[in-house]
């Protein structure tokens, strides 16, 4: 038996405009009168998808449902939901109770943990601050600030010593705060969790949030871990340069999770690197949380020695004096040294072009493009100095201040 032309004609006008509901409810009642009771309810569904308080829609599926039209003494949602679900078992899937679950059972979502479990996982970092070249200052305050009351337990509960609260890196952009952060998980054999703005922002209201508190359940998990939070200036902006409220819920979520309110923090350490400390929201820097600072500073010359010498670990090279290039290179960061092997290779590269034989990455190359080049950090040393000796009322910049005053400023 063939079926109704109308019937067609209207099936056809529905699926070039999907987003019609007269349309398709009009649809749905015909198919109903025609017997086809599973196409009608299917139709429905749809509309109640894109409108779940739809009138009309609900009250074509309720009907079908529970046998009558919507009482006027209405059942609760969720009742109502799964009777939907469980009547049309094998007629539609699923669309309503599945995404209620957490509700219903009384418990809270978990704001997709069990995802972020399986893709964002841990690393084991693989090296040491015995691997970090030179820094023997950041060293030494990295062994006082955490190293020695972790190595230390008994110590520890003697002096009623609080491993609470993180350490705040700062310094010009380029200079390893990175690195350091891998090495000294390293150092007390714990996992690394690298946490960038992407990996928190999200563009619906509350995910930012449901996002923190995973990547703090992931380390919890994952005990002992380090939380390293690179640019924690974008993500702990002062509240009151924040414009979105969604944005200062953030910065909210991410005081609770370092209070540890929710969950016991224990074996979790927190570290976060800025180039700009002086925008990082002043809540954030009170004790039990980034209670410290850490000034990095370009590297001294052994580590700019230690650098170009990884840098150039896998070229050609030959006769390269790396002691020499390290002092011709005073104030350049890590980031500029390795820009300077890059352009040394380049000028050997296009040499070797032009004369048709490879030919070694000479010192000439190298004492060339340090001529050619300037560190990069001049303008951040600008801003600092701007800060520490007008902004510094409280003394969180006295290191800062006192090695502005020993460079020159390009």
């Amino acid at each position: 038996m063939s079926r109704d032309p109308l019937l067609e004609s209207l099936q056809t006008a529905v699926e070039t405009a999907p987003d019609d509901a007269t349309l398709r409810l009009h649809l749905a009642r015909l198919l109903l009168a025609a017997g086809e009771h599973g196409a009608a309810i299917r139709h429905a569904a749809v509309i109640l998808q894109a409108d779940p308080g739809h009138p009309e829609a609900l009250a074509l599926i309720c009907e079908q449902a529970i046998g009558e039209s919507p009482p006027s003494t209405p059942i609760s949602d969720e009742e109502l939901l799964r009777r939907l679900d469980t009547e049309f078992t094998g007629v539609v899937p699923p669309m309503y109770v599945d995404e209620m679950d957490d509700d219903l059972d009384g418990e809270p979502d978990d704001g997709g943990l069990a995802e972020m479990l399986d893709s964002f996982t841990p690393e084991a970092p693989g090296l040491t601050l015995a691997d970090v070249a030179g820094m023997e200052e950041v060293k030494a305050r990295l062994e006082a600030a955490v190293l020695a009351p972790i190595r230390n337990p008994d110590l520890v509960k003697l002096y009623a010593k609080s491993l609470r609260g993180g350490l705040l890196l700062y310094g010009p952009p380029g200079c390893g705060k990175t690195f350091i952060a891998r090495a000294l998980a390293g150092e007390i054999g714990a996992r690394l969790l690298c946490v960038s703005l992407a990996d928190v922002l999200d563009m619906y209201i509350g995910q930012s949030e449901r996002n923190l508190r995973a990547i703090f359940e992931i380390a919890r998990h994952n005990a002992p871990c380090v939380i390293f939070l690179d640019e924690i200036d974008a993500l702990g902006q002062k509240r009151t340069q924040l414009r979105s409220s969604a944005s200062r819920g953030t910065v909210n979520q991410l005081l609770t999770e370092m209070d540890g309110l929710a969950a016991d923090n224990e074996g979790v350490y927190v570290l976060g690197a800025t180039n700009h400390p002086w925008d990082v929201d002043v809540a954030l820097r009170r004790p039990g949380r980034f209670d410290r600072m850490l000034l990095v500073l370009p590297p001294d010359e052994a580590a700019r020695e230690a650098v170009l010498r990884f840098s150039l670990r896998d070229r050609p090279i030959a006769a390269i004096d790396t002691g020499a290039l390290a002092r011709m290179t005073a104030g350049y960061s890590g980031a500029d040294l390795a820009f300077v092997c890059e352009s040394a290779a380049e000028r050997a590269l296009l040499d070797s072009v032009r004369t048709g034989r490879p030919r070694m990455i000479q010192m000439s190359d190298l004492e060339a493009a340090v001529k050619d080049s300037r560190s990069s950090i001049g303008p951040w040393l600008q801003t600092a100095r701007n800060v520490a000796e007008f902004g510094n009322a409280d003394g969180s910049y006295d290191e800062l201040l006192t090695y502005l005053r020993s460079v020159k400023l390009a």
